[in-house]
């Protein structure tokens, strides 16, 4: 999958961590999550080092470069990144913490492929009606809208409380609790008694909505289970309701969008870079975190697979998952029913990606940007090699692919099983051909979505990863998405662990998986590691 970085990008340059081996907070890891917790460090005065393993950073969200191709490796679908205010995305309110911003180009559809058919797959809150009217049936209208009107009104409620007002001390009930107090009574009374027993739901999964609704079309039933897995990794029996909602609030209100950043995803990570840079933060990659240090108790730095030890005088914050970060403690430092609990927590599957570079003449000539394939309603959205997404960003931003050429990043959501790979020599002939047997399925959705000019032979680079390439690359357990955590049976856990100075983000932490979802995971962690009074002065800054 990264095989080599990008050409050098000025804001991404490293550090030398030998130079000043100490930082008031150390981050491990530069994906979202860390990032975001960086740079608003960074904004808050605090002297931080963020340490990554990769040689570059992002984590998930990192791209590189083949032959003049320039590849996405995680996410690609976004939303919000021009939003302002209380209810704005929480990456967009930490760019604009950081005075940095992400030029994006706009679109509003994404085309669908189903056992019902195909069709262009298109947001905002009358023409998806048009859609399902004329693919599905005027029964799957009507309980659309009947959805659309229970929901609309509880986002309100659910985006009454911008994700950077939270802390993980008491010092939330002054930044969130009595800033916003009277905004969230004054949504919940405006929904009126049906509207305030829905915001009731709003920690519960999100299937409770949609089951309260009476909703039984097969197909809008799949599309909630299907929009449930790509943005949180469980179906809606196991999103959680705020985030489903939020997300409905996002993509069927009037005058919505999507958008795409021009330079591709890696320019979101530049621009984190970038604010944390600005404010005197620093990045160090190639710098692999060996061990956290825990003396008298505390976490008070880390030691380098170099062998080189960088102390923290407030904090150390892991950005590595839950699994990640145990591998990383001193086994008799850590609580044995936390040790358990974090060892008990249920893994989403890892993904199978493949990367390509070709010829516009070897596409169709109306190619859209994003393309789902789901091959067999019956075998879940969750099934094994079931659903494929597929992100061709050069239809839209500058610069990705060299002229007449398009990139194209293909994957499997979380569902590609790890134990079919476990314990594989990378460089047998049996992990050969499983890549090319678990590829196929990739590979067909390619060509249904390109059409009947495309041809596999005239790629320019064709690149498949496997579980094992996940694992490598972002240092992942198992190369998993993320907890697969089910709303109503469990919770994501906070950022604080029970090691004083020891925190954690990103998506083993609470709100859990997704984009907007890390992005607050860091922000609740830098607002947690300053005062109220800091912290005060940052949302009156940018607006909240």
């Amino acid at each position: 999958m990264a095989v080599r970085a990008r050409a050098a990008v000025s804001s991404c340059e490293s550090v030398r961590v030998a130079e000043r081996p100490e930082a008031d907070v150390v981050v491990i890891g530069s994906g979202i999550g860390g990032l975001c917790c960086a740079g608003l460090l960074a904004r808050y005065n605090q002297d931080v080092l963020v340490l990554e393993s990769h040689d570059r950073p992002g984590g998930a969200a990192h791209s590189f470069d083949i032959k003049g191709f320039n590849f996405d490796s995680g996410p690609s679908l976004f939303s919000g990144f021009q939003s302002r205010g209380p209810q704005a995305n929480p990456l967009a309110q930490v760019l604009d913490a950081l005075g940095e911003s992400v030029p994006c180009a706009s679109y509003d559809s994404w085309m669908v492929y189903v056992p019902e058919g195909q069709f262009l797959s298109r947001i905002g809150p009358t023409d998806f009606l048009k859609d399902l009217e004329a693919f599905v049936g005027v029964d799957a209208v009507q309980e659309w809208k009947k959805l659309l009107d229970a929901v609309i009104p509880i986002s309100a409620a659910a985006m009454a409380l911008p994700p950077l007002s939270i802390r993980g001390d008491l010092g939330v009930l002054s930044t969130a609790a009595g800033r916003y107090a009277p905004s969230l009574l004054k949504s919940i009374l405006q929904m009126g008694p049906q509207g305030a027993l829905g915001a009731t739901k709003l920690l519960r999964p999100f299937s409770e909505i949609v089951d309260s609704l009476g909703l039984k079309n097969p197909f809008v039933r799949n599309w909630i289970d299907l929009l449930c897995f790509l943005l949180a990794g469980v179906k809606s029996d196991g999103a959680l309701s705020a985030e489903m909602v939020y997300m409905f609030a996002e993509w069927y209100k009037p005058g919505c969008s999507l958008e795409y950043p021009l330079e591709g995803s890696g320019a979101i990570i530049d621009a984190l870079v970038r604010g944390i840079k600005k404010f005197g933060g620093r990045l160090a990659l190639r710098s692999h975190v060996d061990k956290i240090l825990i003396e008298n108790g505390r976490a008070v730095g880390v030691k380098l697979q170099s062998g080189q030890i960088v102390r923290a005088k407030k904090a150390v914050v892991s950005n590595a998952s839950m699994w990640d970060t145990l591998d990383l403690l001193p086994p008799d430092a850590v609580p044995r029913s936390y040790k358990d609990k974090v060892k008990a927590t249920p893994q989403c599957e890892s993904f199978m990606h493949l990367h390509l570079g070709f010829d516009v003449e070897n596409a169709r000539e109306d190619l859209g940007i994003h393309h789902i394939v789901v091959n067999d309603w019956n075998k879940g959205v969750d099934g094994d090699q079931n659903v494929v997404l597929i992100s061709v960003p050069s239809v839209l931003g500058n610069g990705l692919a060299p002229p007449g050429k398009h990139v194209l990043h293909a994957y499997t959501p979380g569902t590609e099983p790890f134990s079919l790979w476990e314990g594989l020599d990378r460089k047998s002939a049996e992990y050969r051909r499983l890549k090319e047997e678990r590829s196929e399925v990739m590979w067909k959705a390619v060509e249904l979505a390109l059409g009947p000019r495309f041809s596999r032979e005239k790629c320019d680079v064709k690149l498949v990863g496997t579980p094992l390439t996940h694992k490598r690359f972002l240092r992942r357990n198992r190369g998993t998405y993320g907890p697969a955590i089910k709303a109503g049976e469990a919770t994501f856990p906070g950022q604080a662990t029970p090691i004083p100075q020891l925190f954690c983000c990103g998506d083993s932490t609470f709100p859990g998986i997704g984009v907007p979802a890390v992005a607050a995971s860091g922000a609740i962690v830098a607002n947690t590691l300053v005062p109220v009074s800091q912290h005060s002065e940052l949302l009156d800054a940018v607006g909240i």
